[in-house]
């Protein structure tokens, strides 16, 4: 549980951090810079548009910009905490379009990981064992056995499963904002 005040999506924003961690972004001269942006943004009006950047300062220019790429096991960490994160707020009684879509969320994974290797294997997994998402308990108790598949095939230890709502429960949102609503609709409340 995230504590009182701190970021009730703070796991989710960590895991984008692990994909975008290496991004180098000069340094503005004002802290309240309005270019600077969040990388997500949930509004539905159309974001005002950016002045144009001034040219980066000459020590900027001159700094090896060659950054190492992520490795599969930084990928793969990144990959757990966002699925037990989404298994966290997965509804006690989903409909069935949200057990679909738990379903086809790791269908899409094991065609589209950036880990071939890892993509093949992850096939292989689901084909043995079917996604479990008939409620909150059942999905994050199947993703945890899921996920212990893959650490025993990569010789890591395994995670107790009866732990799991402790070490990836539900984020703390108040007014129950965090809740999964279940609709099809792009523009809520039409």
């Amino acid at each position: 549980m995230a504590p009182s005040g701190s970021n009730p999506l703070g796991p989710v924003f960590q895991t984008v951090a692990a994909f975008s961690r290496r991004l180098l972004i000069a340094p503005d001269t004002a802290p309240d810079d309005h270019r600077l942006r969040p990388l997500l943004s949930l509004s539905l009006s159309p974001p005002a548009p950016l002045p144009p950047a001034p040219p980066p300062p000459p020590e900027v220019l001159k700094m090896d910009t060659k950054v190492a790429p992520l490795t599969k096991e930084e990928v793969g960490r990144a990959t757990w905490m966002l699925l037990h994160t989404i298994a966290a707020q997965f509804p006690d009684e989903p409909t069935r379009q949200q057990k679909r879509d738990a379903k086809e969320l790791m269908a899409l994974l094991s065609r589209i990981y950036p880990c071939k290797e890892c993509a093949d294997h992850f096939k292989e997994v689901l084909k043995a064992n079917p996604v479990q998402a008939g409620s909150q308990a059942e999905f994050s108790q199947w993703l945890c056995y899921v996920h212990n598949v893959v650490n025993r095939s990569l010789g890591k230890t395994i995670f107790p499963c009866q732990r799991v709502n402790a070490r990836w429960g539900k984020l703390d949102c108040p007014d129950r904002a965090c809740d999964l609503e279940g609709s099809n609709d792009i523009v809520p409340n039409r």
